[in-house]
């Protein structure tokens, strides 16, 4: 019985099995498994916590399950991060034989994660016995005070999966927490911090963490998964957020956080009440965070991001082309992308761009207005992705029927176009490359124009970057010709 009480916490994202993510070395602690960590010591469990992230393979967690004696094994994945919502198969694969190793020990597994959700009925029959479905922190509460009182009752928990008469079988939804301060802070205290903090200042030179301000998103992209925290959107009162701050600053003495809501600041008078608190508790730290186009038209929003820290904004620009914006449901204009971006340089923030490819539709020339907004634009960095089908969104509902065998990639570089499209899958991946380089050498050209016209003004970065221009724009050339070798052998 005292074993009931002990919960063993991990997670499926394993840093080396992720190629791209490895060699990059700016890895973000699963802050979603620490809140339900938190939460179930709150209320009287014993937790503990194996940290996967730098593990090299599911058998490195075998002496935490041998020391702590769970009761409860719980596979609790981060849906805060993009990276587990992408549900990469090299990860699933790594769930699956935890799961099954727990159960070798006796424990009760539980997953919860976006790509279980999605898949309840594999990650059942491949030994979780309990499958949550949704926002996880009250439904794993009920759920092991169900199991640990020994009583029925188990088909009356909401957001839930098991084998019920041997057969997967799920319980009504569960809606989404509304009150995000009755949570406790996040268990900080339970990750090694120190593999983190090296990682990061060896590959970029100061130190990141991340927090949540918010859950969820009320905007309706038809190809974005939100299988955790849905279409509803929730937010922290600015002084939870700050208690928080505090506290990772204390302990930790971080340079910059990430906010890592899918929407930062939406709520009416948000980023101002934030901005005005930073200013009043003194906190000095650098941030980034992802927002829209559309909520970053208000210059006094927009300068109280840079008073508070705010050094660089990720919006989904997608694409240069209206149309394809449109077949999205973005929501956001070609306009409001350029209003934003100048917007943000005006006040010193870094405008970022998400880009995506191979949306149902694309044409050349939807490809040459968004890599023309790219080059007018300049943004600090761009991200580029081709579209990617997940169950539960409106664009997957459109190109299932032609979806290969294969429906996830196995690790965050893989780039494959999974279904028929205008080009090949091999042009996209080539796409990628050329813009890239082609954003690079515009990039260089810029510094190079300022540079001359201002050259008694030089500074050492600059005459880098304008001297880059000798690399980058014969390496375009070179991947274009590449580009279109692809688009004549169609």
């Amino acid at each position: 019985m005292e074993q009931l009480n002990n919960i063993l916490f991990t997670h499926s994202y394993f840093l080396r099995f992720d190629p791209k993510q490895w060699a990059t070395g700016q890895p973000y602690a699963p802050l979603g498994t620490l809140y339900a960590a938190a939460n179930m010591r709150m209320h009287g469990y014993n937790v503990s916590f194996f940290d996967n992230m730098f593990s090299h393979s599911a058998h490195d967690v075998i002496p935490a399950i041998a020391q702590n004696k769970p009761g409860f094994f719980v596979i609790y994945d981060d849906g805060f991060n993009y990276l587990t919502k992408m549900c990469l198969t090299n990860m699933r694969e790594a769930a699956f034989k935890m799961c099954k190793l727990a159960k070798e020990y006796g424990c009760t597994v539980i997953v919860s994660s976006s790509d279980s959700t999605d898949r309840y009925k594999e990650y059942l029959n491949e030994g979780a016995d309990f499958v949550i479905i949704g926002e996880a922190e009250q439904t794993l509460l009920e759920l092991t005070n169900t199991i640990k009182g020994g009583v029925e009752g188990v088909e009356q928990i909401q957001g839930l999966a098991y084998i019920k008469n041997g057969l997967p079988f799920k319980t009504i939804a569960r809606p989404v927490l509304k009150d995000l301060d009755t949570l406790p802070l996040p268990a900080w205290d339970l990750v090694d911090i120190t593999p983190y903090r090296e990682s990061w200042l060896k590959h970029a030179g100061y130190f990141s963490m991340n927090v949540g301000t918010t859950r969820g998103c009320p905007f309706k992209c038809n190809w974005c998964a939100k299988p955790i925290y849905g279409n509803r959107y929730n937010s922290r009162s600015p002084e939870n957020v700050i208690a928080e701050l505090k506290l990772l600053k204390t302990m930790f003495n971080m340079d910059h956080i990430w906010f890592c809501d899918d929407i930062f600041g939406l709520k009416p008078g948000w980023v101002k009440q934030f901005a005005q608190l930073v200013k009043t508790e003194g906190l000095q730290f650098r941030y980034k965070l992802q927002s829209r186009a559309d909520l970053l038209l208000d210059d006094e929003d927009v300068a109280a991001l840079a008073a508070s820290g705010c050094e660089n904004v990720w919006i989904g620009a997608e694409s240069g082309s209206q149309k394809i914006l449109d077949a999205m449901d973005k929501g956001t204009t070609i306009e409001q992308i350029a209003t934003a971006t100048q917007l943000m340089k005006k006040h010193g923030i870094k405008p970022s761009f998400f880009i995506q490819f191979g949306y149902p539709g694309e044409t050349k020339d939807d490809i040459a207005l968004t890599i023309n907004m790219i080059n007018h634009l300049l943004p600090y960095e761009i991200g580029i992705s081709v579209s990617y089908p997940l169950p539960g969104t409106l664009f997957y509902e459109k190109v299932k029927a032609d979806l290969r065998q294969k429906t996830n990639w196995t690790d965050s570089d893989e780039m494959a176009l999974m279904f028929s499209n205008t080009f090949s899958a091999a042009y996209y991946k080539q796409l990628h490359r050329y813009v890239h380089q082609n954003y690079h050498a515009h990039l260089a050209k810029n510094s190079l124009v300022k540079l001359l016209k201002n050259p008694f003004q030089p500074s050492l970065k600059r005459i880098r970057k304008a001297a880059s221009f000798i690399y980058h724009a014969p390496a375009t050339l070179i991947e274009s010709i590449k580009l279109q070798k692809l688009e004549k052998a169609l």
